[in-house]
């Protein structure tokens, strides 16, 4: 009998329990894609960049040309791209790297998620086939230099409306993106009613002023950047219409918690598998590193932690695809994958010894990167007290 050819599967190493099996092949083809250009053109470049603190922008146009955000297998038959493809394809992104999987999840999440959720359906009717295309580039806007967790009530960035303007002040923080996007979708406490709006501001409108965050320790290529505002005047017809107080935001950011949530899982399958490729290849006192017990241990534990991380997003991703988009779902994934992310990623550096230390083994940027992805989008305090919130139906925030 004739077998039939099959393509190998993506994961073979951290994906034990086959998650990837509920992938279509219509899905896998463009993760494939993906994975040719992320292992031919962003693999050789990772570790210069990374140690210069600088963005590899020639991985733009490769990146574009994918055409990742509606691939043509997927959208032939008037369909959108099931939320499962688009969780894969940030995993594939961030376990080759973060600053990339960040990047490039800052406008197919962020931003399109502030213009699907935030905008009225002729506004986003007109912009998606501009964002999907990157005609019309943008960032996500809401921290601010004093301003983190406490955003919901603390937001001070300022909007007035003036004729058919609105004239905007303040400051914005860690807006990763924002040297290259054309809008800064900004969030901002209007003063008639002290609801929060949301607008779309020109990045190079007069009163904009960036600079870039130096110094940093995590996600060094990620060019992340200080915003500026000074009586900057936007359009009323770039005020995102559906945005008329922090719960509106919220509903944006239910979404968004869930893509960092599956960037934690992809670095922790991406330091699991450097850790791998290294104790199969070291040796150590007359043998392989990876046939010493004690090595062994820690690789189970870490391929523990992908396993039960991919399925809780995976699931996650599942229920999203049915309408269901609660809190303390997104808030429980982003909480528990990113505490067993900094276990993952230290067990990585520690079975690859002091070598662990250096760009050579791929382990080291994992190992840093992870520390931002912990902290954004909900630190793990506040993602527990969602989660507790929940379950008790007791608020015990502050």
């Amino acid at each position: 009998m004739t077998g039939v050819l099959t393509e190998p599967r993506l994961y073979p190493d951290c994906d034990p329990l086959n998650v990837e099996g509920r992938l279509t092949e219509a899905e896998k083809a463009p993760l494939r894609r993906l994975r040719q250009v992320l292992e031919d053109s962003a693999g050789p470049l990772l570790a210069e960049y990374w140690e210069a603190g600088e963005f590899p922008y020639q991985l733009d146009g490769p990146l574009r040309e994918l055409n990742l955000m509606v691939p043509e297998e997927l959208i032939a038959d008037g369909a959108e791209p099931r939320a499962l493809y688009h969780g894969f394809r940030i995993f594939e992104l961030a376990r080759t790297d973060a600053s990339l999987a960040t990047y490039y999840t800052a406008q197919a999440g962020l931003f399109r998620t502030a213009c699907r959720v935030g905008g009225t359906p002729e506004q986003f009717a007109q912009w998606d086939p501009l964002i999907t295309s990157f005609e019309m580039t943008g960032v996500f806007c809401l921290t601010e230099p004093e301003h983190g967790s406490d955003i919901a009530g603390g937001l001070a960035t300022s909007a007035r409306r003036d004729g058919e303007e609105w004239i905007l002040d303040g400051a914005k923080r860690w807006i990763g993106g924002a040297f290259t996007a054309d809008y800064l979708a900004v969030f901002a406490r209007d003063g008639a009613d002290g609801q929060v709006k949301g607008f779309l501001v020109d990045r190079e409108a007069p009163g904009v002023r960036l600079e870039k965050i130096r110094g940093k320790t995590s996600l060094r290529m990620m060019q992340n950047a200080d915003i500026y505002l000074d009586g900057v005047r936007v359009p009323e017809s770039r005020r995102l219409g559906n945005v008329n107080s922090f719960k509106d935001v919220a509903a944006m950011l239910r979404a968004m918690r869930s893509d960092v949530a599956w960037i934690a899982t992809g670095i922790q399958a991406g330091a699991y598998e450097a850790a791998l490729r290294y104790v199969r290849s070291r040796e150590q006192f007359g043998r392989s590193l990876g046939s010493f017990q004690l090595v062994q241990e820690k690789l189970a534990r870490m391929l523990g932690n992908v396993t039960a991380s991919l399925n809780l997003v995976a699931g996650l991703a599942e229920r999203q695809q049915e309408g269901i988009f609660r809190d303390e779902d997104s808030a429980l994934a982003k909480m528990w994958i990113g505490l067993h992310m900094r276990e993952t990623v230290a067990l990585a550096r520690e079975v690859v010894g002091g070598n662990g230390i250096t760009l050579a083994t791929d382990v080291a940027r994992f190992h840093a990167d992870a520390e931002a992805v912990y902290s954004y989008e909900g630190t793990h305090e506040i993602n527990a007290l969602i989660v507790g919130r929940a379950v008790t139906g007791k608020s015990a925030f502050a």
